[in-house]
């Protein structure tokens, strides 16, 4: 018997470098990285690492309280 995979939504971060770009999930316990030339070629593979990444570990990487919002704030920090 088979059984149906429930969908789930993700915020994702998706980053433009000079070199091309780079995603990742919010909300994931461990590191889970996309990335591609394009934004959908990023997308695509965060995707796909993220099914991935939820098969290997199971659900429990999901964490129980989801971020409502996702902020990004620019910060200085003296270097």
């Amino acid at each position: 018997m088979d059984s149906e995979k429930s969908m789930k939504n993700f915020k994702i971060v998706i980053e433009k470098h000079p070199d091309g770009y780079v995603a990742y999930p919010i909300g994931i316990v461990g590191a889970v990285i996309g990335q591609g030339d394009t934004y959908d070629e990023a997308l695509s593979d965060i995707k796909s690492a993220l099914a991935c990444y939820i098969e290997i570990f199971g659900q429990e990487i999901i964490e129980d309280t989801p971020s409502i919002e996702v902020f990004i704030a620019e910060a200085g920090v003296a270097v």
